[in-house]
């Protein structure tokens, strides 16, 4: 092994996002295999760090890459844990890591890596396992989905949640953009659907799933003759662990 690797996500006052962001780096340790025969095993070599609400981001690379070297080892490889290929993405996270490289000059190599969101395929393979979770009362029509995003006000911003909405079978809608879950839902309910699914398209629990909680619950009292669910997000899994490590192995 030759190579450490840094989580980044965008960072938020509630706790919650830190903590699953961690729990994530551990299950990504865990699965990949190549960490369990290093010499330094007992020491992280998966680390996290945020954009936002903590010291700045090239710091924290630094402090990681200065770890990384104590490791013996020559490489970190940065991995944004975003769904979506907004500012932060494409333009904030490569400044930062710039300044990193800049500032370590050629001690070691620093490899920014795709975002999370890339993972198309296996990503709707996560949101078909939201769904799953969701009990329905037994009814002849099948239900219909909503995919609830952030969303994006970037040109394309928003293709991969079209794409992944399109591969469930689900009407994509924003929390910040529209058409938003309340248009949605309201257009289906014109349609006489009697039973609706949200799927939230976000990595973990936090303040923004909170008040989509709140949403959902008002939208129930707002439209009483259909009955909607709410499922969870894509949560710190395995199986969200082992999508990133596609990411490190391309």
């Amino acid at each position: 092994m030759r190579s450490t690797y840094l989580l980044v996500s965008h960072g938020s006052r509630d706790p919650r996002p830190q903590l699953a962001l961690e729990n994530l780096a551990q299950l990504l340790s865990q699965n990949l295999p190549i960490l369990s025969n290093s010499v330094a095993s007992s020491v992280p070599a998966v680390g996290t760090a945020t954009l936002e609400l903590g010291a700045p981001l090239h710091e924290q690379i630094c402090r990681f890459a200065e770890h990384t070297l104590s490791l013996g080892l020559t490489e970190v490889q940065i991995l944004p844990i975003f769904l979506l290929p907004g500012v932060h993405v494409a333009e904030d996270i490569p400044a930062q890591v710039e300044i990193a490289k800049q500032t370590l000059s050629s001690k070691l190599k620093i490899e920014l890596q795709p975002h999370l969101g890339t993972q198309e395929a296996g990503l709707a393979n996560l949101v078909k396992n939201q769904m799953q979770e969701v009990a329905f009362l037994h009814n002849l029509h099948s239900p219909k989905w909503i995919l609830l995003s952030h969303g994006s006000r970037r040109p394309s911003g928003n293709s991969t949640v079209e794409e992944i909405a399109s591969k469930v079978g689900a009407h994509a809608a924003y929390w910040s953009v529209k058409p938003s879950l309340e248009e949605r839902i309201d257009s289906l309910v014109r349609d006489g659907q009697q039973q609706i699914g949200i799927v939230p398209y976000f990595l973990f629990n936090g303040g923004i799933t909170d008040a989509i909680a709140k949403k959902v619950t008002e939208l129930k009292q707002q439209f009483p003759t259909a009955e909607i669910h709410l499922a969870n997000p894509l949560g710190a899994t395995v199986e969200l662990a082992d999508l990133i490590g596609e990411l490190i192995q391309k």
